[in-house]
């Protein structure tokens, strides 16, 4: 693979550059929770209807994954991306002057267009140069980069409201899009020469998700993925409701549990890097999910009763995020190792599943009623889902036998 002949230093500022593009998505996603409640006084609405300008975001993300793939797969990486994120930039400042939480809503679906692009072309990138448990260490080096941004979102937003209202959080996404856009366009080149790109418009493009529909492993490995994402979307909107209003934290005390949570996210990420070293993707997904499966009926066995209060709700939580922190990257890595020839399409068919299920999982737990036994019930049903799907579906013992193409390269 192409990145097997770069240097350490050049891979480190790959790493660099896509995880500040990268970044954009979670900042966008997470930058105004501390702000949920007080968006719910500003426009005198209901915390179901302001959860869902978040469930706006991820329906975004997922639909400008679908479109924006096969777009790069046709035209190349850098174009799309630095379109994209100039869109983001748009609707950050139309954001920020919407009127009613309705125009909120409609404005957040296209900020989750543009975060699009980067999410999807930086899956893209890395699957131009690297392959199998290659991609999984860099995938695990780049969410440990895009993982400083869930950290400093909250404790961001909470900083900015120290100063403004709600709307000023809008404003400091879009100049940091600016920001973005001048990365995207100085410090990425393209990884996709013109010889390997895809022609003849929509109808190919169409059969060739036709084609990844028709691939069993693929498909469950893509509902893993996105189930897995779907309980941290659940946490990330119900969080603020529970834990500043049921248990009663402010809004700095939410930034740092909520950063604590996604500091453990980060530590398992990185230690896949390790035990990547040792063990197969495959093995570390199937221990990864059973884990956070276990953690996730703890957690709702915690928020139900009230057994051992506020920590052990936490510490159940953490420990689900920890296991998501390794059943991420390898379900990815597994997921694309067949596909390298449709990589933008492939990883905008896995994002649009991961941002596809968890904007159904966010509202869902408004719906349950904002609170942590809610919270808890929408995170451990992702997680029993995508244990199921990975035994019904995926069926590890398939991904370990040697015809399958994945683990030739995945263990390499």
């Amino acid at each position: 693979m192409p990145g097997d002949l770069m240097t350490g230093r050049q891979r480190l500022r790959l790493v660099l550059v896509l995880g500040s593009l990268i970044a954009v998505g979670p900042l966008t996603i997470d930058m105004y929770l501390p702000a949920l409640p007080a968006i719910v006084d500003g426009f005198g609405t209901t915390s179901a209807a302001v959860q869902l300008t978040l469930t706006g975001t991820l329906v975004g993300m997922a639909v400008g994954q679908l479109l924006i793939g096969p777009l790069s797969d046709a035209v190349g990486r850098r174009r799309p991306l630095i379109a994209g994120t100039a869109l983001h930039v748009l609707a950050s400042v139309g954001c920020a002057v919407a009127p009613n939480v309705a125009t909120l809503g409609v404005l957040r679906v296209v900020q989750g267009l543009g975060a699009a692009a980067a999410a999807v072309i930086a899956m893209a990138v890395i699957r131009d140069l690297f392959s199998g448990a290659a991609f999984a260490r860099l995938l695990s080096r780049l969410l440990l980069v895009m993982g400083v941004a869930p950290i400093l979102a909250p404790t961001l937003g909470s900083a900015v409201l120290r100063w403004t209202q709600w709307r000023g959080v809008f404003v400091a996404l879009a100049v940091l899009g600016v920001l973005l856009v001048l990365v995207a366009g100085f410090g990425l080149r393209e990884t996709l020469p013109p010889e390997r790109r895809r022609r003849g418009g929509l109808r190919p493009t169409v059969g060739l998700y036709g084609l990844l529909l028709r691939d069993r492993t693929f498909v469950g490995l893509v509902l893993v993925a996105g189930l897995a994402m779907a309980a941290l979307f659940a946490y990330v909107a119900g969080s603020s409701f529970v834990l500043q209003e049921q248990y009663g934290l402010d809004e700095q005390e939410f930034g740092l549990a909520f950063g604590a949570g996604a500091f453990g996210l980060i530590a398992a990420t990185q230690g896949n890097v390790r035990l990547l070293r040792r063990h197969s993707p495959q093995r570390i997904l199937v221990t990864a999910l059973a884990v956070g499966t276990g953690a996730g009926l703890a957690l709702l066995g915690f928020a139900a009763t009230g057994i051992g209060g506020l920590p052990a709700v936490l510490a159940s939580l953490w420990v689900v995020l920890a296991a998501a922190g390794l059943a991420i990257p390898n379900a990815p890595a597994l997921a694309l190792a067949g596909h390298g020839e449709a990589a933008g399409t492939a990883s905008a068919l896995l994002g649009a599943a991961q941002f596809g299920i968890g904007a159904l999982a966010a509202p869902l737990v408004g719906v349950l009623g904002t609170g942590a036994a809610a919270m808890a019930l929408v995170v451990a049903g992702c997680m029993v889902a995508a244990q199921v799907v990975l035994h019904l579906v995926v069926r590890p013992a398939r991904l370990a036998a040697p015809e399958v193409p994945v683990v030739a390269v995945a263990t390499h």
